[in-house]
């Protein structure tokens, strides 16, 4: 739907990007370096097209969902893998993970790739749970770290952060390293969440001190921004510490959680979603799109075209995981969601009809956001409405024959389709 590209465009341009190029800016002035994740230079208008894709394994009850999106970057760097049944183990067995790079694309690529290859290796036929699992995801990270290593050319800058959710019939197993996180919604509430690895957490800090490094404006440094993560080698040459102690390490945070009844979906993204919603917010979002019966591919979708709405920069990948205890479809969740579509519909009529000048989409918006609207999306708000008010608007446009104009309502006119309650846009 080109309408909701162009509200983008309109609602974050060029405000956002003039803000982040004078940070990075005041940074490299202040540090006398660049990052070395490199210059995040931004795109004229973001790349909003989605490929949804999910999928369910019927013996265990399980169902998975994933979508990533592009955003304002100009390269996409996120990568993830998904896997309903594991060779080698027993049914009920799943892997997931969620890898954002910096500094190029290559560390998260290799992590969706080989990353699994690795966990089976460790794991063996019969993975004693939960002390041997635990043990063995670590050691995984480590071994695919190394063999990246030895893949990597030398001098060359780039690594990448990681979120992995290894299922078992029993637990749970959270391995990550860096800011990529995992969020477990339990009876309605979020039971569990990943802490980033950043400089100055003391256990972090501790280490990169005892390496030898230095932190600073909150970078390892006054570079990096994590403290784990797979790749950035040039952090990982402190002689004679082993590959865990260096500055930065591969070594993952691993948690075991023993499956509950009421386990009802964990959610892995990338630091882009989290940028713009925090843990709790997206829970209470997705649990109220489960509740409209949409598949979990398709509430990933709606997740990252309301974090591109709320204002996030990144790129952004979400893995959605639903257990058998997930939120199922109601019919008044469904007959509210329906009756406040029409009245957006009918309220967006109105402001343009009101008008002495045809309004603009983002005038609209804003009229919008400064009203109070009952019922709208726990945690997205009227973000998570922003396709609806873009299409409603775009109707309106072609009934009267108006169109879309270069300088009136974004920089240009943007193609895009919409299906359903998924987006599939291209700016």
């Amino acid at each position: 739907m080109a309408a909701f590209a162009c509200l983008l465009e309109r609602l974050l341009w060029p405000a956002r990007k003039e803000e982040e190029v004078k940070e990075e800016k005041e940074e490299e002035e202040e540090e006398g370096c660049r990052a070395l994740e490199g210059p995040r230079s931004l795109l004229n208008a973001p790349r909003c097209a989605q490929r949804p894709h999910g999928g369910a394994a019927a013996s265990s009850g399980l169902r998975f969902g994933a979508s990533a999106a592009q955003g304002w970057r100009t390269h996409m760097e996120d990568a993830h893998c998904a896997w309903l049944a594991l060779p080698g183990l027993p049914p009920g067995w799943a892997f997931f993970a969620v890898l954002d790079g910096h500094g190029g694309a290559r560390a998260a690529l290799f992590g969706a790739r080989h990353l699994l290859g690795h966990v089976l290796e460790e794991l063996g036929p019969a993975p004693g749970e939960p002390e041997g699992v635990c043990g063995a995801l670590r050691r995984a990270f480590l071994r695919a770290d190394a063999r990246l290593r030895s893949l990597w050319p030398r001098g060359e800058p780039g690594g990448s952060t990681a979120v992995a959710l290894l299922l078992s019939p029993r637990f749970l197993y959270l391995a990550h390293c860096g800011d990529s996180r995992a969020v477990l919604s339990r009876a309605g509430a979020v039971a569990f969440s990943t802490e980033d690895h950043r400089p100055l957490r003391p256990r972090e800090r501790e280490r990169i001190h005892d390496a030898g490094g230095t932190i600073s404006r909150r970078r390892l440094e006054g570079s990096l921004a994590v403290s784990r993560a797979l790749g950035d080698f040039a952090y990982k040459e402190a002689p004679g510490r082993p590959p865990e102690q260096q500055l930065v390490s591969a070594e993952p945070e691993v948690t075991a959680l023993e499956r509950r009844a009421e386990d009802e979906f964990m959610l892995l993204a990338s630091d882009g979603v989290w940028d713009a919603m925090s843990g709790a917010a997206l829970a209470g979002l997705v649990a109220s799109r489960l509740c409209l019966g949409l598949a979990p591919e398709l509430v990933c979708a709606q997740l990252l075209d309301t974090c591109l709405c709320k204002g996030s920069l990144d790129n952004m990948t979400c893995i959605l995981v639903c257990f058998p205890g997930a939120p199922t479809p109601c019919e008044k969740a469904i007959r509210k969601e329906r009756a406040l579509d029409a009245a957006l519909g009918r309220r967006v009529a109105e402001l343009c009809s009101s008008a002495q000048e045809p309004p603009s989409l983002n005038t609209v918006f804003r009229a919008l956001a400064s009203e109070d609207i009952p019922d709208l999306p726990p945690g997205g708000g009227l973000y998570c409405k922003a396709a609806v008010i873009a299409d409603a608007y775009s109707q309106l446009c072609q009934a009267s024959g108006e169109r879309w104009e270069k300088g009136q309502n974004g920089p240009g006119k943007a193609t895009g389709t919409h299906s359903g309650s998924a987006l599939d846009l291209e700016a």
